[in-house]
């Protein structure tokens, strides 16, 4: 997620000095290295640099999906710059007891988006995250949704380098958490859950990430966008989400 996907987040913060960024390779983040994968440490090494050239540091950190990923990352290196991180739904794989079906559930949505395109592989992906509970053989006996059912287009216009569906992020969620880092840390990290989010993928992966670093899961109001107004055309409850994200912020006050 860019920049903009925060701004109704931000506008709830008039209290407090709010950076956003664009992630390396990413909206207006454009990468001159040749490269196109989203490695969570150099995304974390890329914000130890922003910390550092804004000279703001140690900084709280909320980060979502993906950027939960990269924040657990920066900690891990970089554990000075953070004084408070909240990971919200953090989908990290390797926490799970089904870890390998996981794997396999996410390589059927690469398939399908390589086979069909960015409507299909976008159906595929939300079926997975919406399943709810372990991904059993009932979920790989199901056909492949129809991308009209979560109003995707069912052409294929020919692209296959969206960011979530190919390969290019599988580092995010095969990224494995350094548990003794981590622990050590002078970082307050809390792992936040969505009330709504339920038995769902990043629900689970969340609920044993936290159970991995020895705490329970946060919950905050809404879902795994709870914090959108409206943009990328979804909407949680940015209000109460803020009104949390308050409170768990100024706990450590």
């Amino acid at each position: 997620m860019t920049a903009e996907g925060f701004g109704t987040l931000a506008s709830h913060f008039s209290d407090r000095t709010v950076v956003t960024y664009d992630p390396r390779g990413l909206g207006r983040s454009i990468r001159k290295d040749g490269r196109d994968d989203h490695r969570p440490q150099t995304q974390a090494a890329d914000l130890h640099a922003l910390i550092e050239a804004l000279d703001v540091g140690p900084v709280d950190v909320f980060a979502s999906s993906g950027g939960a990923v990269t924040a657990l990352a920066l900690v891990t290196a970089h554990p000075q710059d953070v004084t408070t991180l909240v990971a919200h739904e953090p989908p990290l794989m390797s926490v799970l007891p089904d870890a390998a079906a996981a794997e396999r559930a996410l390589a059927g949505v690469r398939d399908v988006y390589q086979a069909k395109g960015w409507g299909a592989g976008m159906a595929a992906f939300m079926a997975m995250t919406l399943w709810q509970g372990e991904f059993t053989d009932d979920y790989f006996a199901q056909p492949a949704p129809d991308p009209a059912a979560f109003g995707f287009p069912a052409e294929d216009d020919g692209s296959r380098d969206d960011p979530l569906l190919s390969d290019r992020s599988r580092a995010v969620t095969d990224y494995r958490l350094d548990l003794d880092a981590l622990t050590s840390a002078p970082t307050r990290i809390v792992i936040a859950v969505g009330e709504e989010t339920g038995n769902t993928f990043t629900g689970r992966t969340a609920v044993a990430t936290a159970d991995q670093l020895g705490q329970k899961a946060t919950v905050f109001p809404s879902h795994h966008g709870g914090f959108l107004g409206g943009e990328f055309g979804q909407t949680g409850q940015p209000e109460a989400f803020a009104q949390k994200l308050h409170e768990v912020l100024d706990a450590a006050d």
